[in-house]
C-alpha cells in the first residue's frame, strides 16, 4: 500500500474546525445555555443545574473541544470525563433527554451551522443523551 505525499491531497477538517474553533464552540454552548436559562420549555433541565450557569457552560466548553478534536481542556483541568457517573447524582428519564436535546437542536439552529454537521452533531448527541438516562421509561 502506498500513501501519497501529494501536497494537494487535502487534509480533512476536523469537527473541532468545522465547528469554527474555540469560538464556534463557545458560540454553540452559549446559545444552548441562553435558552435554556429563558425558555421555560427546558425548565426541567434547567433546574438540574446551579443557580449561575457559567461553570456549567465553561465545562461543556472544554468538554467540547476535546471531544471535538481540539484541545483537551476539560481533560487537563478534570482528567477523564466520565460523563455517566458525573451525570448520575441528577435524574435523567426520557423527558430531561429529550429536553436537552430539543435546547441543543435549537441552539444549533439558532447558530446556522451547516446543516449536514448540524445533523451528524445530533445523532452524535441523541447517542450520548440517550446513553446519560439512569431513569426508567
Amino acid at each position: 500500500m502506498q500513501i501519497s505525499s501529494d501536497s494537494s491531497d487535502p487534509i480533512p477538517a476536523s469537527l473541532f474546525d468545522r465547528l469554527g474553533g474555540e469560538a464556534g464552540i463557545r458560540r454553540l454552548v452559549d446559545a444552548f445555555y441562553d435558552r435554556m436559562d429563558r425558555d421555560a420549555d427546558y425548565r426541567g433541565i434547567r433546574d438540574l443545574h446551579p443557580p449561575t450557569l457559567e461553570g456549567s457552560r465553561d465545562k461543556f466548553f472544554w468538554f467540547l473541544c476535546g471531544w471535538s478534536g481540539g484541545p483537551d481542556l476539560f481533560v487537563q483541568r478534570f482528567g477523564h470525563p466520565r460523563l455517566r457517573a458525573r451525570h448520575m447524582p441528577y435524574a435523567i428519564g426520557l423527558s430531561e433527554r429529550d429536553q436537552w436535546l430539543r435546547c441543543m437542536y435549537d441552539a444549533i439552529v439558532e447558530i446556522d451551522l451547516d446543516p449536514d454537521l448540524a445533523q451528524g452533531l445530533m445523532q452524535s448527541f441523541l447517542q450520548t443523551a440517550d446513553w446519560m438516562r439512569n431513569q426508567p421509561g
